[in-house]
Order: C-alpha cells, then structure tokens, then sequence
C-alpha cells in the first residue's frame, strides 16, 4: 500500500528546527515526501483569540499545545511584528530541495490566510499565493510544483487562481477520498486535486481514547488498502515533540508492508482518466471551523450517517 506523505511548515520555529529533523528521519527511511511551506511572516500567535471559541481551546489543551509548540509559537506575531520565515531560513528550503523532496507552497502568512481567505477577493489570494511562490522560487531557484492551503480553507475563487501557477503539478487543497479534477461553475480545471482522507495528530489526540501510547496504532487502522491515503503531518509536531513518536510509526507501517511516497507520485499517467467533483465546505471531527471538502465524499458520509 503507497501513501502520500505531505509535510505542512506553519512556523518560524517549525522551519528552523522541526525541517532539519524530519530531513534526517526520511533520509534514514529512504523516504521522499512533499513539504508545504510558509514563506512569509509568521504572525501564528494572531489566533490567540481564537481561545473564545470552546472547539479551539478544547483542542489546545487536548493536545497540550503549549508543550507541544512552545509559547514562542503560541505567541509569535502578537507583541512584536513576525519574522521573516523564509528569508532567515534559505538553508532549509535549499537542503530540502537538494533532498529530492516536492517543494509547494502553503501560504506567504498563514495566520492572515486562515483567518481571512473567505472575504479575500481573487486578486488578493493571486497576490497572496504570488509572494509565496516569488519568495521560494527566489530562494530554492526552481518554481514550486505543487500547492496546499493552510488548515485546508480553500473557496473556489482560489482553485481558479491556482490555475494561474502552471508549474504547479497538483493542488491538495481539500480533504476527501480520491485524486479528481475540480470543476468550478461548470468548467473542468487543469491541475488535479489531491485531497487529505487520513486523520491530523491534532484531530485524533484525546478523542475516543487515544493517546500517545496508542495514536500510531489507531492512525494506522485508518488506512484503507483499497484507496487513496493522503496523510499530512506538521514541522511543529512531527519534527519537534512527537519525532520518535513519528519514527515509530514509520516503522510500524514499513513492518505492514505500508510505503510512504510524496503526494505528485499517486497521480496517474493520464490525467483525463481522473473523476470531476467539486469543492464545499463543511466540518471534520476534531477541527474547529468549517475546511474544504470533496463534495461527493461529503454526499457519501452524509449518506452513511
């Protein structure tokens, strides 16, 4: 069984400290992956006031997030403007691209991204996505092959401006349960849409008992052998508390005959084959606020229930 494995860099301190470590783990594992990153300021600490919502702070301490990420994180952006995170981290994003790794871009300011993309006009999510990928071009010295929205908040305006990238290969922007090709009011677009179907580490924490001694355990019962499998994990989490955490889990699946492949390696050669589906939104357990959801997967589960 092949699983897309895609790695989301939200932070300063996730690019710094949490990239380098999961470079060494993949290497060990012969693993090639794709690694999202934020390219611009990291105003993360902005969502502080997100606490009002009980979904969030429930989330924060189930997760004990102020252990996992570290109050730097937690804070960042809020008393003193956000650093620049690709432009005091080139190295990271050079060795990651040197690793043989797919390069995306995830957001040029994830926070502003989050919170704000659903009352952003077209040009503003062009110029948005623009920056990003002028900053990672700039730095790596090859243009981005692929795309990934922050916490998965994607409006169909953004599939359209997306189509302006065209060395973007394939966007992930959603999450569902099979590679298609987004269609937005009536017309078939050109790059394909790799969605999320497997569970986040602060999704499935602290709900129907697991915990850490038995997250990569019931992270595995997730995956199904008969489908796609898209898992996303993050510099912050992965690549800083929970590393030996991850490694084990890697080597869990590798004993279940489970191989990890960067996300662009499970489309097929003939992108016509691929399905049409649309985009909505909609709410997954274990998140707060609403992401982009495959509308067919949405229609299934709906059935289901």
């Amino acid at each position: 069984m092949n699983v897309g494995l895609r790695v989301d860099v939200d932070t300063f301190r996730g690019t710094r400290y949490g990239v380098p470590r999961l470079l060494r783990i993949l290497k060990k594992h012969g693993i090639k992956a794709a690694f999202f990153f934020s390219a611009g300021p990291d105003n993360m600490g902005r969502h502080l006031w997100r606490l009002l919502k009980p979904a969030f702070l429930w989330k924060m301490l189930r997760t004990d997030a102020v252990g996992l990420y570290g109050l730097d994180i937690l804070l960042m952006g809020t008393m003193w403007p956000g650093p620049g995170i690709g432009k005091r981290n080139e190295q990271v994003f050079r060795d990651t691209a040197a690793d043989g790794h797919e390069i995306g871009v995830h957001a040029w300011d994830h926070q502003y991204w989050q919170s704000h993309v659903d009352r952003m006009t077209p040009e503003e999510i062009y110029l948005h996505i623009l920056k990003a990928f002028q900053e990672i071009e700039r730095i790596t010295g090859k243009a981005p092959v692929c795309s990934a929205v922050p916490g998965w908040k994607c409006v169909e305006s953004t599939l359209l401006v997306k189509e302006r990238f065209p060395s973007f290969r394939y966007n992930s922007d959603c999450r569902g349960r099979s590679i298609f090709m987004p269609v937005v009011n009536g017309s078939r677009l050109h790059t394909p849409q790799i969605p999320l179907n497997l569970p986040t580490y602060d999704e499935l924490l602290g709900r129907n008992g697991v915990t850490r001694e038995n997250y990569n355990e019931m992270l595995l019962k997730n995956m199904n052998p008969g489908c796609m499998n898209v898992l996303t994990i993050h510099a912050e989490v992965e690549g800083g508390k929970c590393a030996e955490m991850f490694e084990d889990f890697l080597n869990m699946a590798e004993s279940q005959g489970i191989r990890f492949v960067a996300p662009g390696d499970l489309l097929p050669g003939d992108l016509q084959s691929l399905p049409d589906d649309t985009i909505c939104k909609g709410e997954i357990p274990g998140r707060e606020g609403w992401v982009a959801i495959q509308s067919s997967a949405l229609a299934e589960t709906a059935c289901r229930a």
